[in-house]
């Protein structure tokens, strides 16, 4: 199998038990996550070597969230340890017409806080033959926006195939920020995913979609996929296209190009869903394992919408499926049957 490195942010999610509001509880289940530490994770599951890079303090708080990554296969060789704090976040599960929410508690982490001689990216992006990373990473921090750059540089450098999921936070920073920042690292990406506000508000492309009242036909994403592609010059551009009807009940599909051609997936009626945080990681997971492993984009994309698909069932951040699970679904599997 590959070997696969991402960087970012692994962080503390405190939740409300079940579909409690954060106004009601005295107490919050602790779980780990964080966009490319989800990735780390979901690419550990299909057998490859994932490492998680970030910076981590070195207390047992920071030790906790090391040992998830463990837990789950994930090389944690290139964790610096140091600074003061984990980043943490608040999510409060929203049900029927309710919304989910997050609240971030994460200025000032250890990754946040980094400095580029913190991190040898010649010596990590060594033999990988993928970097991924987010565009949350470098709207932490200025900082984090410049060990982003760094890393892209060094994989460029060793020729290593770069994706970016866009994954616009507006309670991070604004549009603006993001453009001024993200449009220049798309020089080094090679596989651009994102949905169809992160392609916007990261980038300045719009598509004909009307996403908040269900409409997102994927004629509307062809001239957008075509335009990022020739600006950037990306050989794949993929796309999750969520029709949310209500917090438990969305549908979900995807869309990709790879210069030549589209390929859209087929479309799952996901009710109810039991928890879509970490749904665009899984997905970005998944199609990382896809390209690297199979035939084409389309087999590629139906892997990865599975995966997501999946993953919308599973409590936490960590897409906790295998490969074996995620083809059964992609090939058509989708009555819930008990297994034995």
């Amino acid at each position: 199998m590959s070997k696969i490195v991402t960087f970012g942010e692994i962080m503390l999610r405190l939740s409300p038990a079940g579909y409690n509001r954060l106004v009601q509880v005295d107490s919050f289940d602790v779980i780990w996550g964080g966009g490319e530490a989800n990735v780390a994770v979901s690419c550990a599951n299909y057998g490859h070597d994932a490492y998680f890079v970030s910076k981590l303090p070195a207390h047992e708080v920071g030790q906790a969230a090391v040992n998830a990554l463990r837990r789950y296969g994930v090389h944690c060789d290139h964790i610096v340890r140091g600074g003061n704090r984990v980043g943490i976040y608040y999510c409060e599960t929203g049900a029927s017409m309710r919304p989910s929410k997050v609240i971030y508690d994460r200025a000032g982490s250890a990754i946040a806080e980094a400095r580029p001689e913190d991190f040898d990216f010649d010596a990590i992006m060594d033999g990988a033959d993928w970097f991924h990373w987010s565009g949350i990473t470098p709207a932490i921090s200025d900082r984090a926006a410049e060990l982003t750059r760094l890393a892209c540089e060094a994989a460029k450098r060793r020729g290593v195939t770069v994706s970016c999921d866009l994954n616009f936070r507006k309670k991070l920073w604004t549009k603006e920020k993001a453009r001024s920042i993200m449009r220049p690292l798309m020089q080094y990406v090679d596989v651009c995913i994102g949905n169809e506000e992160d392609a916007d508000l990261c980038l300045g492309f719009k598509p004909a979609a009307d996403v908040e009242n269900g409409i997102t036909a994927a004629e509307g994403y062809k001239g957008i996929f075509k335009a990022m592609a020739e600006e950037f010059g990306f050989r794949y551009v993929a796309s999750t296209l969520r029709e949310s009807y209500s917090a438990t009940h969305n549908g979900w599909k995807a869309m990709i190009y790879n210069g030549m051609e589209f390929y859209e997936s087929r479309s799952y009626d996901i009710d109810p869903i039991i928890d879509r945080v970490g749904g665009g990681d899984s997905f970005s997971g998944g199609l990382i394992h896809g390209l690297l492993t199979m035939d084409n984009q389309g087999e590629a994309l139906e892997f990865a919408v599975a995966a997501s698909a999946l993953k919308h069932t599973v409590p936490g951040d960590f897409n906790l499926v295998s490969a074996d699970e995620v083809r059964v679904l992609a090939g058509g599997s989708v009555n819930g049957r008990v297994q034995r």
